[in-house]
């Protein structure tokens, strides 16, 4: 296996390169436009929420991964996105970011002559509007493998900005002057990709900023939330429910909403006159979405509910309900601790806090009762 020298990187026509052995270009898009396969999961792992089009995949919800397998001395990666930013991997090690690359074909080249893995990764949020990959392809004289095996562990995670790793790459709240929320978050450094990685496991990022279990951030959007979204392909096509597949059976589910529904104060006309009618929406409001996950993925998977100090009192006593009712597959978590320091995007979580709460969340997982 190459070792690939680090080395710094330089920000150019909207990739990073690696200035060492290994180089990425940029093939002209209407190049690019006509050379996509016929199946651009042929030969792809992944476990993402894709939707399936003649000759590409798309997508919105954050965090979705595309592995493959390849031998030659380098791969071209196809995809069609002037909205979000990715990461390519090549055996391990980020080759290149893509900045809102829009139709393009990105060549890694210089690798040895020899087997290696790929991985394009969606670093951004993009609810209303669809991401397109159009598939690997092998550098002349080199050939795409069958792809990767998926991996017997499956985790979901559901939740709000903190899940999807929202402004998690700054040191500053204020990211007006340095890049803007975009350029600023990267969902596979969140806690959950973290988490699942380390636990070499398969997993989702169903995570949607600004939406609670009943109300979102500041009571905007009213009339939805983030159930609304959630049994979606496409976030943005209401009419475009998931096929859940029968590989989709997911050990670990991991949801944290509730940071939306009590962060800010209730105003007037609002559906909920005092904030204990709306505790009382929020708890009834869970108990019908952990029944619909129960419905969805059986008895045997494990639903962690996640909370911050903020809202732990009614989680917790959401879980307590359901242990009472007979489900002692549901359990609670309180992700809150003091070495946090918030300094990601209007107080979000920063790269430190998500490998904080990634290390306190494997502790957790370590404790439960898992068939893996």
């Amino acid at each position: 296996m190459q070792t690939i020298r680090r080395s710094r990187l330089a920000a150019v026509a909207g990739v990073l390169t690696v200035a060492a052995a290994v180089t990425v270009g940029a093939v002209p898009s209407a190049l690019a436009s006509t050379t996509s396969p016929v199946d651009a999961l042929a030969g792809v792992h992944t476990v993402g929420r894709v939707k399936r089009t003649t000759g590409a995949a798309k997508y919105t919800w954050p965090g979705i991964y595309f592995e493959g397998r390849f031998r030659g001395t380098g791969v071209d990666v196809r995809l069609n996105d002037a909205r979000n930013d990715y990461d390519i991997q090549v055996d391990g090690t980020t080759v290149a970011t893509l900045v809102t690359p829009g139709r393009t074909t990105r060549q890694i080249r210089g690798l040895t002559n020899a087997e290696h893995s790929v991985r394009l990764v969606k670093r951004t949020e993009s609810p209303w509007v669809a991401g397109e990959f159009d598939g690997f392809a092998a550098a002349p004289g080199g050939q795409i493998l069958a792809k990767p095996a998926a991996r017997t562990r499956q985790i979901e995670f559901i939740g709000d900005s903190l899940t999807a790793g929202y402004g998690d790459l700054s040191t500053t709240r204020d990211c007006s002057a340095n890049g803007g929320i975009d350029r600023n978050t990267d969902t596979d450094i969140s806690y959950g990709a973290l988490t699942a990685r380390g636990l070499n496991a398969d997993y989702q990022v169903n995570a949607y900023s600004g939406r609670g279990m009943v109300r979102n951030y500041n009571g905007g959007d009213p009339g939805t939330d983030y159930r609304t979204y959630y049994d979606r392909t496409l976030q943005n096509v209401s009419s475009d429910a998931w096929p859940v597949p029968a590989t989709w059976r997911p050990q670990l589910v991991v949801v944290a909403l509730g940071t939306n529904d009590f962060s800010t104060a209730l105003h007037s006309g609002e559906p909920w006159p005092t904030a204990e009618r709306l505790i009382a929406a929020y708890k009834s409001a869970y108990q019908g979405f952990l029944d619909k996950l129960r419905t969805r993925y059986g008895t045997g998977t494990t639903i962690v509910v996640g909370a911050s100090n903020l809202y732990a009192t009614q989680a917790q006593q959401v879980v307590t309900d359901r242990n009472t009712r007979g489900d002692s597959r549901v359990r609670f978590w309180n992700f809150d601790d003091p070495r946090l320091d918030h300094l990601g995007c209007d107080w979000h979580f920063s790269r430190n806090d998500h490998r904080i709460i990634s290390g306190l969340l494997t502790d957790y997982i370590a404790t439960l009762p898992l068939t893996w």
